[in-house]
């Protein structure tokens, strides 16, 4: 064929049957390894019990590419699989569905599980079992990944969204959740100025969604590449916790980065806190937003959290004040309700506020995406492990079609 206008070549083909509309997929893979993906991979995971079959890397590839194009469960593979165009352009079939099962299964080891019911304190059900090592391999390779692709742009600034998510699933394994169903509850770091998950842990649905947050949040800076230098982090209530505030404001944290780390986090609103919000003058509040049905007003109050080290540095409360503007109450049965802030950034009390605001189009988004159009949103089966694995398998999909 000639050349044409276009700078497109075109292929002619035996037939019909070898063509696809999946043309897209092979890019997915071919980002995966131009960022070493293949090499990083076999490095990481080890799984496999014979030298035959398909092998690691096969196998996540064939994941990534049913994650990617919107497969919500493992049997969805066999319709890539029976894509004889798409075959062509990768130069190989992929594995099926009972494959790819087993290969997740590789990822569960119910020891893990038994020890860490073992360990839980009595009169307690909620637990957080350590990873296989294979998990642990699968967390490395995302963290090779990430710092690959914040090699392209020498990235300096990280600020990490720190959010948990709910799985609804009706597997008979899954846990009741806080909303009244059944399933997991996994948490995610990402960081903002690249568009990549940093670091996750799953968890069953009926952990509390502030229980042990500290080491996920350590795990995720220790993540970043060593070109970053500047660090913030966000999140919700779930990480009002004394021993997080007190790391993140350490400058000599162990197991993170030295420095300063600029945060915000919603504090709870306790009896002592809410008392000290009405008793805020009238004459001090800011107004920060007029909406429809309320207006939002901010003020900053002096408040200590528990056992603050009287040597540190004291941290800033910031607080709203919400007012029904047409006489409606809230649930509580009042015209008026109060949500703080906690924060050791300088600044105004408003833009910082805004800023906070600003976690619910970052994290709360790739929860979104991850649930709706990259699998995540239904565990593949009763298997913790496996469970695990999938979920991260849907991040890491997420971060080489963030690198693309």
């Amino acid at each position: 064929m000639t050349q044409g206008l276009l700078p497109y070549t075109v292929e002619v083909v035996a037939g019909a049957d070898t063509l696809t509309a999946r043309a897209g997929l092979p890019l997915v893979l071919e980002t995966l390894r131009a960022l070493g993906g293949e090499d990083i991979i076999r490095e990481a995971v080890r799984v496999r019990q014979r030298a035959s079959g398909y092998s690691e890397v096969e196998k996540i590839e064939a994941l990534v590419l049913l994650l990617a194009a919107g497969g919500t469960c493992l049997d969805d593979i066999e319709v890539l699989k029976a894509d004889r165009g798409l075959a062509r352009l990768l130069e190989r079939t992929l594995p099926g569905a009972d494959t790819l099962r087993q290969f997740l299964y590789a990822f569960h080891d119910a020891r893990l599980i038994e020890a860490a019911q073992a360990a839980r304190p009595a009169g307690t059900v909620a637990y957080i079992p350590e990873e296989t090592a294979a998990l642990q391999g699968l967390a490395r390779v995302n963290t090779a990944l990430v710092h690959r692709v914040a090699a392209q742009g020498r990235g300096t600034r990280a600020t990490l969204d720190y959010d948990a998510t709910i799985q609804e699933s009706h597997k008979r394994e899954a846990q009741p959740h806080y909303q009244g169903g059944r399933g997991y509850q996994p948490a995610a770091l990402y960081w903002v100025e690249q568009d990549l998950v940093v670091a996750d842990e799953y968890r069953d649905g009926n952990v509390p969604a502030g229980m042990a947050t500290l080491p996920l949040i350590q795990r995720g800076f220790q993540s970043l590449p060593p070109t970053v230098t500047e660090y913030s982090f966000r999140a919700d209530s779930a990480s009002y916790d004394e021993r997080v505030l007190q790391w993140l404001a350490d400058p000599d944290r162990p197991g993170g980065p030295r420095g300063p780390i600029g945060f915000t986090i919603s504090a709870d609103m306790t009896d002592p806190l809410r008392r000290l919000c009405a008793a805020v003058p009238e004459d001090t509040w800011e107004l920060l937003e007029a909406r429809a049905t309320e207006t939002v007003r901010c003020a900053e109050v002096e408040f200590t959290p528990g056992e603050w080290p009287k040597d540190a540095w004291p941290l800033r409360y910031l607080v709203l004040q919400l007012r029904k503007t047409q006489g409606e109450l809230f649930a509580t049965g009042s015209a008026t309700k109060y949500l703080a802030v906690v924060t050791n950034r300088p600044g105004a009390v408003a833009e910082l506020i805004r800023w906070h605001w600003q976690k619910a189009g970052t994290i709360e988004q790739v929860h979104d995406v991850t649930k709706n159009e990259l699998g995540a949103a239904v565990p593949p089966c009763g298997r913790f492990g496996a469970n695990a694995a999938w979920y991260r398998l849907s991040l890491l999909t997420y971060n080489v079609l963030s690198a693309r």
